[in-house]
């Protein structure tokens, strides 16, 4: 397999590296990333800059037009028609609602400018490349840990609360199917179900505050939260209600206040999307794509129907991360260092997890 397959934060070889700049044109395309919000800390702190300096990196002279469509639908669809008009030869497009991107696909393929499906996938539309994670074994590794970890500590019974992500997001049912695999089959009860509009952790709040009313402060073992935003919105509510402690709860996307709370104590695992891989590999296709050239051949290509066709598709391995793997992985591939999860507040929790 290729380097952006299997590497969990891409510290790919010199000789991996080398062979990306062997995309070769005299062209210089105009590449426009459009990502979908700001709610999750990933896309601004990770996607945008590893996927702009990937870019810069095979091709100092092409031009990243980037957005932030701040989970409005109608705001995408303005942004890639400005990116069009003002030239852009790619689309990379992480989108908001992928019922609402059929329409910014439609538009660029008017216009014969290639469409790469990112992290989200885009249904029922001609797109040329998607690159993502495989989502329902996110789902099942979040499930599976619950399970696992309420059955290390108890029977393995009694109910749960399920927060799930965005019901516009394609991703977040995938989640949600992966996640019940492993729940329904189970012994564990879902006392309580909730899509959260907009990835909201807010939102997320709210529906845990309506899950604790409806089943009491006692009346649940643990919680499904589909990511680390939507947990952080159940850990304020759990606390809120003075639940003490935080049962075992789940998140993903490693973001850094998921894993101080993983080593607080207040979440028991994050699943780790490494999103270097996956931004790099992304800018690759995206240079490909723009100069017309074929994909290097370090990534390793596979297909995905999205009920259009068998799209071209690169799908990267997700991994299940509790405080005894943090230092493994996401440490090690230096997604976060030591210095930034060890603040002052959490210095105890670090040394006693072996990070210092």
């Amino acid at each position: 397999m290729g380097c952006a397959v299997i590497l969990l934060a891409g510290a790919c070889s010199d000789s991996d590296t080398a062979s990306t700049n062997q995309i070769s044109s005299t062209t210089s395309p105009k590449i426009a990333l459009l990502l979908p919000e700001t709610k999750t800390a990933r896309y601004e702190s990770q996607d945008k800059p590893l996927f702009e300096a990937k870019v810069k990196e095979i091709c100092p002279d092409c031009e990243v037009l980037y957005s932030n469509a701040d989970q409005d639908a109608a705001k995408q669809q303005q942004q890639a028609e400005a990116a069009l008009t003002n030239g852009a030869n790619v689309l990379v497009l992480d989108p908001v609602d992928a019922a609402s991107a059929v329409p910014i696909v439609n538009r660029a393929k008017q216009q014969n400018v290639p469409v790469i499906s990112y992290d989200r996938l885009i249904k029922s539309a001609d797109i040329d490349y998607y690159i993502s994670f495989d989502n329902d074994q996110v789902g099942k590794l979040q499930g599976q840990a619950l399970v696992d970890k309420l059955g290390k500590d108890g029977d393995g019974t009694g109910t749960i609360v399920m927060i799930n992500g965005a019901p516009t997001d394609n991703n977040a049912g995938q989640f949600k199917k992966g996640a019940h695999s492993a729940i329904d089959a189970s012994t564990l009860e879902v006392g309580a179900e909730y899509d959260t509009p907009d990835w909201s952790p807010d939102k997320a709040q709210t529906e845990m505050d309506q899950a604790i009313t409806s089943l009491g402060k006692g009346g649940f073992v643990g919680v499904y939260a589909a990511n680390d935003g939507t947990a952080g919105g159940a850990v304020a509510a759990m606390k809120g209600a003075g639940i003490s402690p935080i049962p075992p709860l789940t998140g993903q996307d490693a973001e850094l206040a998921g894993v101080q709370r993983i080593l607080a104590g207040e979440q028991y695992m994050t699943v780790y999307k490494a999103v270097k891989p996956e931004a790099e590999t992304a800018a690759v296709l995206a240079v490909a794509a723009g100069r017309k050239a074929a994909v290097p051949a370090e990534v390793t290509l596979t297909k995905v129907n999205n009920d259009a066709k068998d799209v071209t598709a690169v799908i990267l391995t997700p991994v299940a991360v509790t405080k005894d793997n943090i230092d493994s992985t996401i440490v090690k591939d230096g997604f976060w260092t030591v210095e930034q999860i060890c603040t002052p507040a959490y210095a105890a929790a670090c040394a006693a997890a072996g990070l210092m």
